[in-house]
């Protein structure tokens, strides 16, 4: 951008833009850099999505822990019922010992996503090394169950 004042030959402006270009690039170089250092989020792992024709795998009860958490929230432990300030303190204990630390975590569907966190924290505060998450179950021909044969 030029600016004239008076005739030809006469002191003429010009705005450099230059500086701002740089003061910007370093700027968004800044940003970049610290968005990268704000993303948190859990590491878990979910299932793969089941094929519709795919049989559901059977679990083995024996190795498997299933945290369940209910509205209140209440917690159970393949099923048994544990105390929500116990609830690391007895996942330290079932996980001693065994060279596996895998836990699933299911939820019901009403709860919020702090409960959920919070046993997902007591898991990972507990030395489980992966935990994972019970997907809902599905609606449809893979769960259906078959009518009785007349």
């Amino acid at each position: 951008m030029a600016m004239g004042v008076g005739k030809k030959g006469g002191p003429q402006g010009d705005i450099n833009m230059t500086p701002m270009i740089d003061v910007l690039l370093v700027l968004l170089i800044i940003f970049m850099v610290v968005q990268q250092g704000l993303q948190r989020g859990l590491s878990v792992q979910i299932p793969p999505p089941k094929d519709k024709n795919e049989v559901a795998q059977q679990p083995n009860p024996e190795l498997q822990i299933v945290l369940e958490v209910e509205p209140g929230p209440a917690y159970f432990v393949n099923r048994q019922p544990v105390q929500p300030a116990q609830l690391q303190s007895e996942l330290t204990r079932i996980f001693t010992g065994r060279p596996r630390k895998v836990i699933f975590v299911k939820g019901a569907e009403n709860l919020t996503y702090g409960q959920v966190v919070h046993a997902v924290d007591a898991s990972r505060g507990a030395g489980i090394e992966v935990v994972g998450l019970v997907p809902r179950p599905e609606v449809g021909p893979a769960t259906a169950v078959p009518a009785p044969a007349p």
